[in-house]
């Protein structure tokens, strides 16, 4: 029997509530949903556009249960939410994606085992458990690595570079002396990401590939479609499709991939949710990402993901609003085909994302020279 079909009317949860969970938020009502999200932080950016906002840690399995059992399926903008937590919002609602996605995704080292043994192409990587197996693999890998925290970490944190085995001490105090996974560093031609959406009743869709650029490992500017080679942006489909079929994802999907200078692509790390890359999904394509992630949610058909006019986004980091006078908006939006989207975040700090710029263009390079421009004017 087919799941069940949530239609418009019907409530969906969302686990996080920060920028991710906002526009799904924004998308689920335009949809004609009612909206519940459970946030650790009082103040997270989709408390004033939800019905209910629930502040509690995500450990909180009886918060869970109460955000389940007003709910008619629920979601995640987020993936470190506990296994416990998932299981047991599953056994009020449909939880999509489900515990048995995250517990692979959530643990970096567990999540390229299960790449490796289901035979998607990695780059060369090892796991260690202590400062003198962090530097056999630092010398097995050939001295320069990314040495990665096994869990947590996000634009940049979490993370190291090293240049030979005799940092690893240093770097394992720096993560915390905990699991790690070291990644050789590769001979990287570019950056890019795909994004696939999949139903509880087998349905996918395949947005175009982005091409990705990032600055302090922060995603700086990405554009859609990316201007691969055909032969890229099918192998990177063919992943999407491969890796989400065998996880048996019932939600989103991002496979952010690296593109060596041999023409080979690699999978690089995995993403249940909707994701920065694909912020331009609002302006280019008929079916934003995040109206996407509700109808996946739903089991309702997915939307198109025609790429009607190329776009590029720019993030705006924390750093803008502390400078003397704070970014000037005004000057940005004068620019022909510019958008500015805010995540309604109160707190600006350093390398925190308050939003970011969006441009169309009748290329994706005329996008991506609007972007920067407007960018440019707010002094990015």
């Amino acid at each position: 029997m087919s799941p069940r079909v949530v239609l418009p009317g019907g409530t969906i949860g969302i686990l996080g509530g920060g920028q991710l969970g906002r526009m799904m938020a924004l998308s689920a009502r335009t949809l004609g949903f009612q909206v519940q999200t459970l946030d650790p932080d009082a103040s997270c950016p989709s408390r004033s556009v939800v019905d209910r906002c629930i502040t509690a840690s995500f450990a909180d399995i009886a918060a869970a249960e109460e955000l389940a059992k007003g709910c008619d399926t629920v979601t995640l903008e987020i993936e470190k939410v506990p296994l416990p937590t998932l299981e047991a919002v599953a056994r009020h609602t449909p939880m999509r994606p489900g515990a048995s996605v995250l517990h692979v995704i959530q643990h970096r080292g567990r999540q390229k085992g299960w790449l490796a043994r289901n035979h998607f192409p990695v780059g060369p990587w090892r796991e260690a458990h202590s400062a003198d197996e962090l530097a056999q693999a630092i010398g097995a890998l050939g001295g320069r690595c990314f040495v990665k925290s096994s869990e947590g970490g996000y634009d940049g944190r979490g993370q190291v570079e090293v240049k030979s085995a005799a940092e690893a001490p240093a770097a394992w105090r720096e993560l915390g002396e905990r699991s790690v996974v070291v990644e050789a560093a590769l001979d990287l031609q570019s950056e890019l990401s795909v994004l696939v959406a999949r139903s509880p009743k087998g349905e996918m869709a395949v947005y175009p590939p982005a091409f990705n650029h990032h600055e302090e490992r922060i995603l700086a500017w990405s554009l859609l479609p990316g201007p691969l080679p055909t032969q890229v942006a099918e192998r990177a489909t063919e992943l999407a499709r491969g890796i989400t079929e065998a996880l048996q994802v019932e939600g989103l999907l991002v496979l952010e991939l690296f593109l060596l200078r041999d023409g080979t692509v690699l999978v690089n790390e995995l993403a249940p949710r909707p994701h920065n890359s694909f912020h331009s999904t609002e302006v280019a394509c008929l079916t934003s990402q995040f109206e996407q992630a509700v109808r996946a949610a739903c089991n309702l058909p997915l939307g198109s993901v025609e790429v009607v006019r190329p776009a590029a986004i720019v993030n705006l980091l924390g750093d803008l609003w502390l400078r003397e006078g704070g970014p000037r908006f005004e000057d940005a939006l004068a620019l022909p085909g510019v958008r500015l989207h805010l995540y309604g975040k109160r707190d600006a700090r350093k390398g925190r994302k308050m939003g970011h710029l969006s441009a169309v263009g009748t290329t994706p390079e005329d996008a991506l020279a609007r972007v920067k421009a407007a960018a440019a004017v707010l002094g990015v």
